[in-house]
């Protein structure tokens, strides 16, 4: 079974009227690292998932939700 991490980044993001670049800036990665995670290509590592919770002001599962799956 292959697990998978589902993520409402994008979501949040235009909530606030941002592009990925002033979101990038505001955790300290690249834009394509925030492209990358809204496609679903990357998975962000435990310290910029909680960056990006607290820039949102929210829980972390409030962004990240794992989706079991099969292979």
């Amino acid at each position: 079974m292959k697990d998978m991490v589902i993520n409402r980044v994008r979501e949040f993001r235009q909530k606030r009227n941002m592009t990925q670049e002033e979101l990038a800036g505001a955790v300290g990665v690249s834009r394509q690292s925030i492209i990358s995670i809204e496609k679903g290509q990357y998975v962000p590592s435990l310290p910029l998932a909680l960056k990006l919770a607290a820039y949102f002001e929210c829980a972390t599962d409030k962004l990240f939700q794992l989706k079991e799956g099969r292979v």
